[in-house]
């Protein structure tokens, strides 16, 4: 069992940055490949970015390549994703994920955050 909490949404205006944090307990972080994904109003949730468990591999949605980045701390079981050059289309509630050991942008993850707001205003 992992429990992953989300931290660091928040209002931002478009252009400005935001890092979320997803802080890991219950189980060996190591062992997890860790996804971002997220889900505006209306819209079906979607894969932003992912991390295999040692780093050696990431992946992106061509939305936010260039401008997000996913990143992993193993040592302080925290995956985090940088958000920069942040547009309102960015809007949504983003959650983390994890699934054994290799990243995939399906949402074929075994556990997940409860998520948090991030909101970009024009």
């Amino acid at each position: 069992q992992v429990q992953l909490v989300e931290s660091g949404g928040g209002l931002v205006q478009a252009g400005g940055s935001l890092r979320l944090a997803c802080a890991a307990s219950g189980s060996t972080f190591g062992n997890y490949a860790m996804g971002w994904f997220r889900q505006a109003p209306g819209k079906e949730r979607e894969f932003v970015a992912g991390i295999n468990y040692n780093g050696g591999r990431t992946s992106y949605a061509d939305s936010v390549k260039g401008r997000f980045t996913i990143s992993r701390d193993n040592a302080k079981n925290t995956a985090y994703l940088q958000m920069n050059s942040l547009k309102p289309e960015d809007t949504a509630v983003y959650r983390c994920a994890a699934r054994w050991l290799i990243v995939t942008t399906s949402a074929d993850y075994s556990y997940w955050g409860q998520g948090t707001q991030v909101t970009v205003s024009s």
